[in-house]
């Protein structure tokens, strides 16, 4: 999990905000779908009793778990933080993006806007200090990563290989088996990143 801090940035919603609509929303989407604890806990390969402190808002849950709540009960983790895509036009304000993941060093992962899933599109702002690294697991079938590095050399591994994206340059990525980002360097990184996810193929 990640740390939980009360923080507000000019780039990111309150985090403990954030949480409890999380948290609002989850319950909601299991309820909707009549899903009893047991069985997303069973669809999610999350304990019950991690879902619980979730649904009560005493869990701050990754964004790895949510990946994994999110396929379990078919929806975009775009759709549990609310920067899902609206009819017509949605505008999501600034203060209302969420920050989901936060470095040792300061870093930070924003949740910029997203597709409702479970065919869904997500798109990221990503800020790595020195001597970050954020471990991903595999991600369902069909999923595909693009990021385009605005500042620093990113160190983007997957399995057992690695790969150096330079300032000014894209990559693709299958994002099908566990991979990593990290910064190696001695500068800030900045790289933005889309997530595609395809149930129906």
């Amino acid at each position: 999990m990640t740390r939980k801090v009360n923080i507000v940035t000019d780039s990111g919603a309150d985090v403990d905000r954030v949480n409890q609509a999380v948290a609002e929303r989850i319950k909601a989407f299991r309820q909707r779908q009549k899903l009893s604890l047991d069985e997303l806990s069973r669809r999610a390969g999350i304990s019950k009793g991690m879902l619980v402190d979730i649904e009560r808002c005493q869990a701050n849950p990754s964004i790895a778990m949510l990946c994994k709540i999110s396929a379990a009960m078919d929806v975009s983790v775009a759709d549990i933080v609310d920067v899902a895509e609206q009819p017509r036009v949605h505008l999501i304000n600034p203060g209302d993006i969420p920050l989901l993941w936060e470095g040792p060093h300061g870093g930070s992962a924003h949740l910029l806007a997203g597709t409702s899933g479970p065919d869904m599109v997500e798109m990221w702002r990503w800020e790595m200090f020195p001597g970050e690294r954020y471990d991903s697991p595999a991600h369902p079938q069909n999923t595909c990563e693009l990021l385009h590095v605005q500042q620093g050399t990113l160190l983007l591994g997957r399995q057992d290989h690695r790969y150096q994206v330079a300032c000014g340059a894209s990559a693709i990525m299958r994002a099908d088996a566990p991979h990593y980002y990290a910064n190696a360097s001695d500068a800030p990184v900045v790289f933005m990143m889309t997530v595609s996810e395809r149930h129906s193929v």
